[in-house]
């Protein structure tokens, strides 16, 4: 039986994230390291009115995930390989040992800080459920125009896609995919058109920054956003980090290799449930957990269950 780690990306954040976090030795170590890393309080940065920044959202994600993900490490709780969605790739890249945690930190606090820059109004991310993966994305390049573009950004699921770009455009598209029969179709709360290659710049601006960090082999293989491969190289995931942020992120079929590659148990670190309700979709015959839901706890207990098999 083997173990996944899943790490949510932007949009997975609340306020009080990091306040609603255990309270663990381990928890209150990573949060004090990350302060002291960043040179700031870090628990000021999960009210709701600081959340409406990037920078403060991927920062609050990446201290989160690795501090719960620590704590299953402290109890015996080994994965066999991890999985992040977007910004989440950090932390399991760190998770990982493929990158230290205070590098993963300044590195995501400049990729934020970039991302903001890039396009401060009139850009945005969509997204339209219920219809299926090929659909949308001939929607999306019907639509698609220099003037006004737009993207597909998270393959999510077989009928969950997220778009990025011009704002006119996703609304467009938006309400093309509600005439063709999507469940639902709305604009996200995002104001950064990330995955697509509006971000190119971006990516080679974060390339630079990754290249100045030295990178190790994992110890577990790490899954790609960009390719939806295991990667077991260093210099693959600092890749995949750099490039992924102008790429689609190809997240179910990361999800169906992971299954391949014998996962039978997804741990997803808190915020939030996304990862393990997509987890679910795709994979009924495979136990899918939320740590924000059922807790450290629970999660301990059904780790070692199926480590001790």
């Amino acid at each position: 039986m083997s173990i996944a780690f899943l790490f949510p990306g932007q949009g997975s954040q609340v306020p009080g994230m990091l306040h609603e976090l255990p309270d663990h030795p381990v928890i209150h170590q990573t949060i004090a390291e990350a302060g002291e890393i960043l040179g700031m309080d870090v628990l000021r940065l999960d009210t709701e009115e600081k959340l409406q920044s990037t920078v403060s959202v991927q920062l609050c994600l990446l201290v989160a995930e690795v501090a719960a993900a620590r704590v299953l490490l402290e109890e015996g709780v080994k994965p066999e390989m991890a999985a992040g969605h977007s910004v989440g790739a950090f932390a399991a890249a760190v998770i990982a040992g493929a990158m230290d945690f205070p590098s993963a930190l300044t590195t995501v606090k400049r990729r934020a800080e970039l991302m903001e820059a890039a396009y401060p109004e009139g850009y945005g991310m969509g997204v339209v459920t219920g219809l299926k993966q090929d659909k949308v994305l001939k929607l999306t390049g019907d639509a698609f125009s220099e003037d006004q573009p737009v993207f597909p950004a998270n393959l999510n699921a077989e009928d969950q896609v997220t778009l990025a770009g011009d704002m006119r455009c996703i609304e467009y598209v938006l309400e093309r995919a509600k005439q063709e029969g999507a469940r639902k179709a709305f604009l996200l709360p995002v104001s950064v058109p990330s995955h697509c290659e509006l971000l190119h710049e971006v990516s080679q601006e974060l390339a630079g920054e990754l290249y100045k960090i030295p990178f190790k082999n994992p110890s577990i293989p790490c899954l790609s956003n960009s390719t939806a491969r295991a990667l077991r190289r260093g210099e693959d995931i600092r890749h995949d980090l750099a490039v992924s942020i102008a790429r689609s992120v190809k997240w179910h079929e990361a999800t169906l290799l992971m299954k391949e590659m014998g996962a039978t148990l997804f741990l997803e670190m808190p915020p939030g449930r996304v990862l393990t309700d997509l987890a679910g979709a795709a994979l009924p015959s495979v136990r899918s957990l939320s740590l924000s839901e059922s807790g450290i706890k629970s999660a301990v207990l059904l780790g070692k269950r199926y480590r001790n098999g």
